[in-house]
């Protein structure tokens, strides 16, 4: 039986590994595949926002702050941030803030990105062999789908607004990943035709998770998600799926974007 098409995104990124015992080591590079080497860490080149010592400045914060996976680290020192956001707010790039990215959305927090990656990757089904497929409930600009793409095997990234899906397309040409899929739909319908995912990430929340992102989570996988608790707050949810059901936490207290269903 036939597979059906995937969605293609003409371009090839390395992915990265690292040793756990240094940051510095967490941004070392490898050049893709199972049997490639691990290169040494390059050292910082370039002034200002094009500085890989920027982006080791960024990564030594969130290390600091709790952020122990060697992938999610090295690539959060990877992706070059400022690249994503606005020329007028390039210089709060590696701050720990979100930034407005057009049509009333942001770009999330590198603290919030890297926890909830993180967080994917300590689903059953990840921990012995990887983080594999992958669904991103809401691509914004396209920041998280590549810092996704070097952690995760195969990434599936839906946008609502045709505008932001337009802009990530831009984004991440240049950065040639065929790993990363991007889908212009309705994100609360999920994408069944990749299911089903070792993972779901979201980037916006609603009063409830959508059915159809949990049909689509496969047996050991894991949803991270924000939840509105109460009118003005939310808090960050992982629903674990196993073959007896679904197990559910409720984390710290977050603030994203409301979640909203159909295309525009």
């Amino acid at each position: 039986m036939s597979q059906p098409k995937r969605p293609g995104f003409p371009a090839w990124i390395a992915s990265s590994a690292a040793p756990a015992n240094s940051v510095s080591r967490a941004m070392a590079r490898t050049t893709g595949g199972g049997n490639a080497g691990v290169r040494p860490a390059a050292a910082p080149v370039g002034i200002g926002l094009d500085s890989a010592a920027v982006r080791t400045r960024m990564v030594q914060r969130l290390a600091a702050s709790g952020i122990q996976s060697p992938k999610v680290l090295s690539a959060m020192g990877s992706v070059e941030r400022h690249l994503f956001v606005d020329s007028a707010l390039v210089n709060q790039a590696y701050e720990d803030t979100s930034l407005p990215i057009g049509l009333q959305q942001t770009i999330s927090k590198p603290s919030v990105v890297s926890r909830m990656i993180e967080l994917l990757e300590g689903a059953e089904c990840a921990r012995q062999s990887g983080l594999a497929r992958v669904l991103e409930i809401g691509t914004g600009c396209g920041y998280q789908a590549a810092v996704l793409g070097r952690v995760a095997r195969e990434v599936y990234s839906i946008e609502r607004l045709r505008g932001l899906h337009e802009k990530a397309r831009n984004n991440l040409r240049h950065l040639r990943l065929t790993n990363v899929h991007l889908l212009f739909g309705d994100g609360m319908q999920g994408y069944g035709q990749g299911a089903p995912y070792a993972g779901i990430i979201a980037a916006a929340g609603g009063d409830a998770v959508p059915h159809a992102w949990l049909d689509q989570l496969a047996v050991g996988g894991r949803l991270v998600a924000p939840l509105v608790k109460s009118p003005g707050h939310q808090v960050l949810l992982v629903i674990d799926k196993t073959s007896h059901g679904f197990t559910e936490s409720v984390l710290e207290a977050v603030h994203f974007v409301p979640l909203k269903s159909g295309i525009a």
